[in-house]
C-alpha cells in the first residue's frame, strides 16, 4: 500500500521518522507520530547538519564550524537545521545538561558570525541524554535577502479559506464566527456581501528569526512595510476562489503565481466535495507540494469529522495521488512534516478552528519551519525574466505590471524587452520604480514577486502572459508547441481540431490540436499532441508544465519541443 519507508525520508531527516505503513485505514493517521532513536545517516548536501557535540571547540575548529554553517545556510537559502546530540550515522545519542547547553552556546556564537539567529525548535530524549533540534535563520540586511515563500490557498467554496488567512495574517485576533476575519482581506464589495472570494488576493505573514509571528500586535493590523521590517521570513498567501464559476481564476492563480506550496482547505462539516478534488488534482498535476487544513472543527460533530478525515486519507492514497497522509498532532509531527513535505511524498493534515483557535499553534509552527522548495540563488545569476500576471494604472506613476521574477535581477532604470505582442514582437522599455510587498525597493531578484512601473508604456499594450526579458537576450515567441499529455477526463474522444484553454505559467489562451500521435485520445490516455495558439504567439520554454481544460475536460502536459520562433523585431517604444 505504501512504498518502502527508506524512500520517504528526507535527506538527512529530522528528529522523527516518517510513519510505518499499516493495513488498517482507520489506524493509519493514528500512527503518524512515531519517534525513533535513529535517523538516516547525515547527508553532505542540504540544510540539515548533525552534531553530537559542539562544546569547547578550539579557535581553528570554530572557524571550520562557521564555514560549515555558512554552507548549510546557503543550501537552505537562509535557513539551516542543526540536530545537536545526533551522531553522523543518525543515532540520537544525546548530551548531558552542561555539554548540551555549551553546544547550544557555541551554535549561537557561530550564527552570530554570519548575522543569523538560533531558535530551539524542540528537545527530545536520546540514548544518553537530550537532543536538541535548532533552527538557524539568516537575518536579512536588504530586501533581496528575505526568505520569501508563496502559498496558494485552495478548496471548495465556504470551506473557510479566507477566514483562515484572515486569522493567520491578522493582528492575532480570532474570528467571531460571523465573517470578521475574512472581511479584513476581501477586496470587492460583492465579496463582502456574499462572503465568497471571486479574485486572487494576497496577504503576507512574517516570522522573525526566533520563529515568532510579527503580524500579531493585538493592537492594529501592521502595514506590509512594518511586517517586512520586522521579519526574516515572509509567507505570501494567495487566496483563490472556491466556486466552480471562478475555476479558471483559481487555475490561473496556481500556474501564474509560481507557488511553493498549496494549502487545501476542507470544511470539517462539509467533507471532500468536487471542487476540492479539482483543486487537489491541479496542484498535484503541477507538482506543487500540498498540505491540508481541516477547518470548522468546533462546529463539526465527531463522527462527521472522522468521516471527513477518512475520506481525505482515502483520496490521498488513491492511484491518482499516491500520497501518504500524516495527521499532525504534536511538535514532533510538525518537525517531521516540515522537513519531508519538499519530497512531495507526504501530505500533512492539520485540524483547526478559526473561532476557538484549536490547532492554529501547530499550523503556525509548521509555516515557520517549511523550507524553500526552489534553489533561487542559482537563478539570480541568469538573465532577467519577469512573468507578468497583472497590470494596472496608478495616478501620477503610470502603467504598473505585477508578477514574479523567474530569474536574474531587475533594478531601477534597467532596460528590458516587453512582449510578445499580437505579432510576436518585443518592445524595449525602462523600469521607473519597483515595489516589493508594497514597499519601495531598488531591486528585486529571482524568486520574489513585485510591481514594476514602466516608462512611456500604455496599459492597453500589456496583457497577462507577457514577460519582461533581459535586454541582452534575443527574445522569441511561438505559435505552436509539441507536448506529452495525459487526459484526466473527457466525455468522449479528443481528435484533431479540438480546442481547449492552455494554462501555462501566466499564459491563458485557447489552442487547437493540430495532430495526435495516437490519432484519438480518451480519459486516462497518455499521448503526444501538437498544439497551436488561436490568437497570438506566446513566450514559452521547454519542459514547462501546463494544464488544458474545456468545460469539464481536463488534461495535464509537459512541453517537449517548441515550434519555430516568430521572426520578431524589437521596438524601442510601446504604443
Amino acid at each position: 500500500m505504501v512504498q518502502k519507508e527508506d524512500n520517504l525520508r528526507s535527506k538527512g531527516g529530522p528528529l522523527s521518522s516518517l510513519p510505518k505503513s499499516t493495513n488498517s485505514e482507520s489506524s493509519q493517521v493514528e500512527k503518524d507520530s512515531m519517534v525513533v532513536p535513529e535517523l538516516d545517516p547525515e547527508n553532505d548536501e542540504g540544510c540539515i547538519e548533525y552534531k553530537w557535540s559542539l562544546h569547547d571547540p578550539s579557535p581553528q575548529r570554530f572557524a571550520q564550524l562557521v564555514t560549515q554553517l555558512k554552507f548549510r545556510l546557503l543550501e537552505g537559502q537562509g535557513e539551516a537545521f542543526y540536530e545537536i546530540g545526533v551522531t553522523d550515522s543518525g543515532v540520537l545519542k544525546g548530551l548531558c545538561g552542561d555539554k548540551l547547553a555549551a553546544s547550544l552556546l557555541t551554535l549561537r556564537k557561530m550564527a552570530q558570525e554570519l548575522n543569523a539567529e538560533v531558535h530551539v525548535v524542540r528537545e527530545e530524549k536520546g540514548l544518553e541524554g537530550n537532543v536538541i533540534e535548532a533552527l538557524v535563520r539568516h537575518l536579512p540586511r536588504t530586501s533581496e535577502e528575505y526568505l520569501d515563500l508563496r502559498i496558494a490557498v485552495a478548496g471548495n467554496v465556504d470551506s473557510g479559506k479566507s477566514t483562515l488567512i484572515g486569522v493567520l495574517t491578522g493582528n492575532g485576533s480570532l474570528d467571531n464566527g460571523r465573517g470578521l476575519a475574512r472581511a479584513q482581506i476581501f477586496t470587492h464589495k460583492h465579496e463582502l456581501e456574499t462572503g465568497r472570494t471571486s479574485c486572487v488576493s494576497q496577504q503576507i505573514m512574517g516570522f522573525n528569526a526566533k520563529g515568532e509571528v510579527v503580524n500579531y500586535s493585538h493592537v492594529r493590523n501592521l502595514s506590509w512595510s512594518d511586517v517586512l521590517e520586522k521579519s526574516s521570513k515572509v509567507l505570501t498567501f494567495f487566496d483563490l476562489a472556491g466556486h466552480e464559476r471562478y475555476l479558471k481564476t483559481t487555475v490561473f492563480g496556481l500556474t501564474a503565481h509560481v507557488p511553493d506550496y498549496c494549502m487545501i482547505v476542507v470544511g470539517a462539516n462539509m467533507g471532500v466535495l468536487r471542487m476540492t478534488k479539482e483543486h487537489l488534482a491541479v496542484a498535484l498535476a503541477l507538482k506543487v507540494p500540498v498540505f491540508i487544513v481541516i477547518t470548522k472543527i468546533d462546529i463539526s460533530p465527531a463522527h462527521i469529522l472522522d468521516d471527513t478525515r477518512s475520506h481525505i486519507c482515502k483520496l490521498l492514497k488513491s492511484p491518482g495521488a499516491r500520497k501518504l497522509p500524516v495527521l499532525v498532532k504534536n511538535l514532533s509531527d510538525v518537525s517531521m512534516a516540515s522537513q519531508n513535505i519538499v519530497n512531495d511524498r507526504i501530505v500533512p493534515i492539520f485540524e483547526v478552528s478559526s473561532v476557538t483557535g484549536d490547532g492554529l499553534d501547530l499550523l503556525t509552527k509548521f509555516l515557520n519551519l517549511i523550507p524553500t522548495r526552489r534553489n533561487w540563488s542559482s537563478a539570480v545569476t541568469e538573465p532577467a525574466e519577469f512573468q507578468i500576471d497583472e497590470t494596472f494604472t496608478v495616478t501620477g506613476v503610470g502603467t504598473v505590471v505585477a508578477g514574479t521574477t523567474i530569474s536574474g535581477s531587475i533594478g531601477i532604470g534597467q532596460f528590458l524587452y516587453l512582449g510578445p505582442d499580437s505579432a510576436g514582437n518585443f518592445t524595449k522599455v525602462q523600469v521607473k520604480s519597483i515595489h516589493y510587498k508594497r514597499t519601495p525597493v531598488k531591486k528585486i531578484v529571482a524568486g520574489q514577486t513585485g510591481s514594476l512601473a514602466l516608462k512611456k508604456v500604455k496599459r492597453s499594450f500589456i496583457r497577462k502572459g507577457m514577460v519582461l526579458l533581459d535586454s541582452g537576450v534575443r527574445p522569441g515567441a511561438v505559435w505552436e508547441f509539441y507536448a506529452e499529455v495525459m487526459i484526466l477526463y473527457h466525455s468522449s474522444t479528443i481528435r484533431v481540431n479540438y480546442q481547449a484553454v492552455i494554462h501555462c505559467a501566466a499564459i491563458r489562451q485557447a489552442a487547437k490540436v493540430l495532430s495526435i500521435d495516437s490519432q484519438v485520445a480518451r480519459t486516462g490516455d497518455r499521448t503526444k499532441i501538437l498544439f497551436r495558439f488561436l490568437y497570438h504567439p506566446e513566450y514559452m520554454k521547454g519542459d514547462a508544465r501546463f494544464i488544458f481544460r474545456e468545460g469539464r475536460t481536463k488534461g495535464i502536459g509537459k512541453v517537449i519541443a517548441l515550434g519555430e520562433a516568430v521572426q520578431s523585431r524589437t521596438n524601442h517604444h510601446a504604443s
